[in-house]
């Protein structure tokens, strides 16, 4: 079986130096917000290219802590994209906002920048474009609507850690960025984390308060903040990965290429590159098929698992059971035909042309 996903491969290449680490967290008695937290922060914020990181324990609260801390809440409106993981509508809802939701560009399946125009109202404060699957979404427009009518821009870079336009990082583009280190992710822990990058000092400095009970100072509280803390072995752990993101990512890249290059049958659609610079990191390598379902099955009965993201769009979740009645057709098409193929950077030229074989035949 070739597995979607073998993180414990993938995390076995760092384990004598996780262990290391680990010990060394242990060993120095300071457990939360620590001198790993501190370093990883810093370390981060280089590399993305932003004045600031502050680590938080996921990317949802990312999400959530910067919309906070910006005023943001009821009677306001935030653009999200119809075509994401629910976190990101989610995190609107958290706080009290009306999340719209707007139709990607069938190529890239990234927000339509050209949609983002028709939906901004007077109650509109902010868009949060995805970098979906690792394609950075188009930056360049979006700043240009948010700047001409006054919004906040906040990215979602979950999916995209190192992937840039020239030498402009996810996550340093926008007002702020929010990213997940959930262990699949590009840079992944070995558990839930997240963090926050921008360059604006006074929002930095309000998600500081807000992640830490609202407070500067032990046990005295300015704001009515919450719990959400990278944790500090955490941070150690995503140090020790960092240094390898960019390798790591090309390796993806170059499994995708195999992929793009030897894939050549007329029943799948393969994913659009929109942009000649490589700012792609395939955190995701998502092909459709109108016999998803068959495909899917053929390929396992073949030892390929594969992974469905998502099945199912946001607005025809039960919990958002208001929006049921909204028809999103390009979103809901690309729900039902989209397969994520396996991809990482440990995968060997085997496996690949396994799959690609596979794929080929498949009728």
């Amino acid at each position: 079986m070739i597995p979607f996903l073998d993180l414990k491969a993938i995390n076995a290449q760092y384990e004598m130096e996780i262990e290391r680490e680990i010990k060394k967290v242990i060993s120095s008695g300071w457990y939360v917000l620590g001198e790993e937290v501190r370093l990883f922060e810093r370390e981060f914020a280089d590399f993305c290219g932003s004045k600031y990181c502050i680590g938080v324990a996921n990317g949802l609260d990312a999400l959530t802590l910067i919309l906070r801390a910006y005023g943001i809440g009821y009677g306001d409106e935030v653009i999200v994209p119809a075509n994401t993981f629910i976190a990101t509508v989610l995190a609107v809802s958290a706080v009290g906002a009306k999340p719209i939701l707007v139709e990607p560009d069938p190529k890239s399946y990234n927000i339509d920048p050209d949609q983002i125009v028709n939906n901004i109202t007077p109650q509109t404060k902010a868009i949060i474009p995805v970098h979906l699957y690792g394609q950075l979404a188009e930056m360049e427009q979006i700043l240009q609507i948010a700047k001409t009518y006054g919004l906040k821009v906040i990215e979602d870079a979950a999916q995209a850690h190192g992937a840039k336009i020239k030498e402009i990082r996810a996550g340093s583009f926008g007002d702020a960025g929010a990213f997940s280190f959930y262990p699949g992710k590009n840079l992944g822990a070995l558990g839930d984390g997240g963090a926050i990058t921008t360059s604006d000092d006074s929002l930095a400095e309000k998600i500081r308060i807000l992640r830490n009970y609202g407070s500067i100072k032990k046990y005295e509280n300015i704001e009515k903040g919450v719990n959400s803390r990278l944790d500090e072995i955490q941070a150690a752990i995503l140090r020790i990965k960092l240094r390898n993101l960019d390798s790591d990512n090309e390796l993806r890249k170059n499994v995708a290429k195999c992929y793009l290059d030897n894939i050549h049958n007329p029943q799948v659609i393969l994913p659009n590159i929109v942009r000649d610079d490589r700012s792609h990191v395939w955190h995701l390598f998502v092909v459709r098929s109108k016999r998803r379902d068959q495909l899917r099955s053929y390929l396992m009965e073949n030892g390929v698992e594969t992974l469905i993201h998502y099945p199912i769009p946001p607005h025809k979740q039960l919990a958002y059971s208001d929006l049921n009645h909204m028809e999103l057709t390009i979103t809901e098409e690309i729900h039902k035909e989209i397969l994520s193929l396996p991809i990482s950077p440990i995968m060997n030229k085997e496996d690949i042309e396994k799959v690609i074989y596979l794929v080929n035949h498949f009728v």
